[in-house]
């Protein structure tokens, strides 16, 4: 099956959850991305989630990317990482890097991490720095919490109903796929669009005053 995505960076939990649904749709999606002749770029671990995807795509026989800080390696490497692992700095160049490389962003349920990830993403696509689709993989309305709040910063008028459609949700893999395949931007940046360089640039900036 064609695809108008060659990578797609996929944000997830280091943890399999408790729920066996979880596990599943990491391992659907997966396949859905080794279906469509996509290749991964993900957090780099090979526990939980990151690791059931991983395993998954790799399998299909599509290529992994796992973009890891390298103080982060000892604690979330562990057994067999499967595909090409690149450590980088710090966690502000890992988002950056896996950024630049994927053409859409998946979120599966996850934690604190994968929130952060997330939402970074979608700020970035509100401000005009990328244009690619996001995700959610809503399984068994994980993120429902998640949708409401946004759709109650929409009613209060922080969020533009234009920025509200940036975030795509599905409750299964397959569906998510056919969304993300047919999304459209419609929403307009805040300022001129900027260049991945100059986001690196803004990121080691503020790096470097937040170690000061």
């Amino acid at each position: 099956m064609k695809s108008r995505f060659t990578r797609v960076c996929v944000f997830c939990g280091s943890s399999p959850g408790k729920n066996p649904s979880y596990q599943i749709a990491a391992i659907q999606l997966g396949k859905q991305l080794v279906e469509r002749n996509i290749d991964l770029v993900y957090g780099g671990g090979s526990i939980g989630l990151m690791g059931l995807v991983s395993q998954a795509v790799y399998d299909g026989g599509r290529h992994v990317l796992g973009v890891i800080p390298k103080t982060l390696m000892p604690r979330e490497i562990t057994g067999e990482t499967v595909g090409e692992v690149k450590a980088v700095s710090g966690m502000h160049q890992r988002k950056a890097e896996m950024a630049r490389q994927a053409d859409a962003f998946i979120a599966l349920p996850g934690g604190y991490g994968t929130l952060e990830e997330l939402l970074e993403v979608i700020t970035w696509a509100q401000l005009g720095i990328h244009e690619k689709p996001v995700g959610l993989l809503n399984v068994d309305g994980y993120y429902n919490s998640l949708l409401s709040f946004i759709d109650k910063a929409v009613d209060e008028g922080f969020i533009t109903p234009a920025a509200r459609h940036i975030i795509v949700s599905a409750q299964t893999a397959q569906d998510l796929m056919y969304k993300l395949e047919d999304y459209e931007p419609k929403h307009s940046g805040v300022g001129p669009k900027l260049s991945w360089e100059m986001e690196q640039q803004l990121v080691n900036t503020a790096k470097s005053d937040i170690s000061r």
